[in-house]
């Protein structure tokens, strides 16, 4: 139960923030356009398509975690090795976020960006691995090792 709404709620946050993400870097992107910016001579209409690619790129990696999150959540099942990278650096990238965060905008940014780092790390942590079959025995049809002997009874087996 708690896996469920921990993925769920990852999810929805991560699908609000793609919105937020795309929504500021469609501004980003019209007021450099608008106010013909330029940095060291570079094309102002380069800079805002750059700046709309950007917002677009981060809007659709955020909307697949957010998809990732909400099929375990549906599924309750682990995701799958290409669901998990993509979660590890979708988490990644929120850790990498939050410090930038601190320093450029302040500690509202660095909590709202840690408690999106903290949902995709517990929602990884959640639905981890477990062995198939109840997990008594993991090696499966291996049979097990034979018991150590005492160390007191080592004997070297060259003459």
């Amino acid at each position: 139960m708690l896996r469920r709404l921990v993925a769920g709620l990852a999810a929805i946050v991560l699908v609000v923030e793609a919105a937020v993400l795309v929504l500021v870097h469609i501004v980003l992107g019209r007021t450099t356009a608008n106010q013909s910016m330029s940095i060291a001579g570079s094309d102002p209409d380069v800079m805002s398509k750059a700046t709309y690619a950007m917002g677009a790129g981060m809007g659709a990696f955020l909307v697949l975690c957010a998809v990732l999150a909400a099929v375990a959540a549906i599924r309750d099942r682990s995701p799958n090795r290409f669901g998990r990278i993509v979660l590890i650096s979708g988490a990644v990238a929120h850790g990498v976020l939050g410090i930038l965060s601190v320093a450029l905008v302040g500690w509202a940014a660095f909590a709202t960006t840690t408690l999106i780092l903290c949902l995709l790390v517990l929602t990884l942590t959640l639905y981890a691995d477990r062995p198939v079959g109840g997990g008594a025995d993991p090696g499966g049809d291996t049979p097990p090792l034979p018991p150590a002997p005492p160390i007191g009874d080592l004997k070297p087996t060259s003459p």
